[in-house]
């Protein structure tokens, strides 16, 4: 299935997106994509509920806003570097295990709302992710059982101020968590629709231009690894996102460096995962 959520800021509603591109409103069934929903069976409740229910259900028009498609989960955990061409660019070593930081989940908007650039920045940048949604409460996973903690999948721009993030003292949350900075969506694949997260194409563009084009096969840490190996460390709870980080292609690997302005328009996707855009204005 493809969950989405949609409606205006902080009245959104859950829905799901059917194969032919149908959007329907499910809140008959449920109120929101929760950590209660991920952790409580509730992809196979929805979709047995469908299968009785589904002609009932009715249908949101394509003009309605899509939210991002979970309710503020308790964090989002990201790795960094986790590309090597990626670490390359950025003059960074090659990690020899992943790299974490969380990202504030007030930074959390819709797929195609906009990107608004933080007061004081000169510096920011784009990143196209391929992120995870849990779906089972996770500590102590090993490799082997680390899909099985997975609820599905979806499209997310790690957007980052890169001298808040690395000129400025302390940790790299400085530079992620900046309000705007998380557009998630437009739905959440569930884990079923996916055959392989580590072999999907995914690209970015700005302004028409691709910058980013790669695939999660150049991932130095795997799906399955980078679960079990922040499960060792915080227990991962249901609706929680990973995002797993950025292929280069990034402002900050250019010479000389490219970073975001008003009026810039940015588009991105995941093979599986659709696509989003973002239009970029300046903080007021």
């Amino acid at each position: 299935m493809k969950l989405i959520r949609f409606g205006s800021t902080g009245a959104e509603k859950p829905g799901v997106q059917l194969e032919n591109g149908t959007r329907l409103d499910v809140s008959e069934f449920i109120s929101d994509y929760t950590e209660e929903f991920f952790g409580g069976d509730g992809i196979a409740r929805l979709k047995e509920w469908l299968g009785k229910n589904q002609e009932n259900c009715p249908v949101v028009s394509n003009d309605v806003r899509l939210g991002p498609p979970l309710a503020r989960p308790s964090k989002i955990v990201c790795v960094g570097l986790n590309y090597a061409k990626h670490a390359a660019e950025s003059g960074m070593a090659i990690p020899k295990e992943p790299v974490l930081f969380f990202k504030s989940t007030s930074a959390i908007v819709g797929p195609n709302d906009d990107l608004v650039i933080p007061k004081n920045s000169q510096k920011t940048d784009w990143e196209v992710e391929l992120a995870v949604v849990i779906g089972k409460k996770a500590s102590y996973v090993e490799e082997k059982d680390a899909l099985a903690h997975v609820a599905g999948y979806v499209l997310h721009n790690d957007y980052s101020e890169r001298a808040f993030q690395i000129e400025r003292e302390g940790q790299w949350c400085k530079g992620k968590g900046c309000d705007t900075f998380a557009p998630i969506g437009p739905f959440i694949a569930t884990a079923d629709e996916i055959e392989d997260p580590n072999n999907l194409d995914l690209w970015l563009k700005l302004n028409g231009e691709t910058l980013q084009d790669s695939n999660t096969s150049d991932f130095i840490f795997n799906i399955q690894e980078v679960v079990s190996y922040i499960s060792q460390f915080m227990t991962l709870l249901p609706g929680d996102i990973i995002s797993t980080g950025t292929p280069s292609g990034v402002g900050l690997g250019f010479d000389p460096p490219k970073y975001l302005k008003a009026g810039d328009v940015v588009e991105l996707g995941i093979e599986g995962l659709g696509s989003s855009k973002q239009h970029v204005k300046a903080y007021q």
